[in-house]
């Protein structure tokens, strides 16, 4: 049984990262297989209710207004079309809706009203609810929890090092505080990053020593490969190997053992043999759907037919509780 730990140095971090392939994948695939149901993936959807017009300048991202990008602009949907996109993702095997709006920031108007209403709706159908939103307030944080939301996203995208050349319109601070205020309104915390950014192997360590020595791990630990978009920044970054992508899975597999390891963006560009290492390797979540905010993702259809040949099982919604029920963090052998 791996011991829960708080206090990793990068050296260890990177001691497992650089490991042997094959000595990594056995490591944290045994770890994995501690878990009584490591069989299980999270099937979850992710929808963008709010799209383009976005006053941050992240150098990834196509939903940034200073970026000439094909992307067009949407206002904030109607609370009818995102109960019928969860409809349709929870009819596909998704037991998570996630909900993303191209904001800097939370702003108390009727539009962060209309968010409440829609987290109340999708609750109110036995979906577990996320939503990423950017930075928010402890009050924020605590109005979505009272509405029902059972995770908030806010990744952290790259080291604290590498953060700067990325993203110059918040602080990594910023990010860390948004955290800090979901967890007093006792959310439970999905947060990540980016990989194939243009970033160092020691940013990716250091990275994964953020979120692996916070006080609590993330519930929930998005694995995004860059999906580059014409038009953005990073528009010409080449694709990140799978083999990348297993040793980040992994290695986030081994120092947080107890968290959900999601395999999301990027998976467009994986066979099912790449996708099973990084099963194999720990991941135990992904994002079905055919788009993921706004750039392509593999169909329900598709994952359903890859579950049926690598004999994975669809996790039910709300398996380790609801958030008011949540206990202290522990392994479960």
């Amino acid at each position: 049984m791996q011991t829960l730990r708080h206090d990793w140095t990068k050296e260890e971090i990177s001691a497992i990262y650089h490991k042997p392939f094959l000595d990594l994948v056995y490591e944290a695939a045994s770890i994995h297989r501690e878990q009584k149901d490591y069989n299980e993936v999270q099937i979850s959807s992710l929808i963008s209710i709010k799209t383009g017009g976005c006053a941050e300048d992240c150098s990834y991202c196509p939903q940034a207004a200073r970026y000439h990008t094909d992307l067009e602009v949407q206002p904030l949907m109607q609370i009818g079309q995102v109960v019928s996109a969860a409809v349709k993702a929870k009819e596909g095997g998704a037991s998570r809706l996630c909900m993303g709006a191209a904001w800097r920031e939370v702003r108390d108007n009727r539009d962060f009203d209309r968010v409440i209403e829609m987290v109340k709706a999708v609750n109110d159908m036995d979906m577990e609810v996320c939503c990423t939103l950017g930075m928010l307030t402890e009050n924020q944080a605590q109005r979505l929890a009272d509405a029902g939301l059972y995770a908030y996203n806010h990744n952290i995208d790259t080291s604290e090092d590498d953060y700067k050349r990325i993203i110059s319109t918040r602080t990594y601070d910023d990010r860390l505080n948004t955290i800090k205020n979901v967890r007093k309104a006792k959310l439970t915390v999905c947060s990540g990053g980016i990989i194939g950014l243009g970033e160092t192997p020691e940013d990716r360590i250091s990275m994964l020593q953020t979120l692996a020595n916070m006080e609590k791990h993330p519930e929930s630990v998005p694995v995004n490969a860059l999906v580059p978009v014409k038009g953005t920044p990073l528009e010409d970054q080449p694709r990140v190997p799978i083999w990348d992508m297993v040793r980040m899975i992994a290695t986030a597999r081994i120092v947080m053992p107890n968290s959900v390891v999601r395999l999301s963006a990027g998976r467009m560009e994986m066979s099912t043999l790449e996708q099973a290492f990084c099963f194999m390797a720990g991941a135990s979540s992904i994002f079905a759907g055919d788009k993921l905010l706004t750039t392509p993702n593999p169909s329900f259809v598709d994952d359903m037919a890859m579950f049926e040949l690598l004999g994975l099982k669809t996790r039910e919604a709300f398996k380790n509780g609801r958030p008011e029920n949540t206990i202290k963090e522990t392994v479960v052998a």
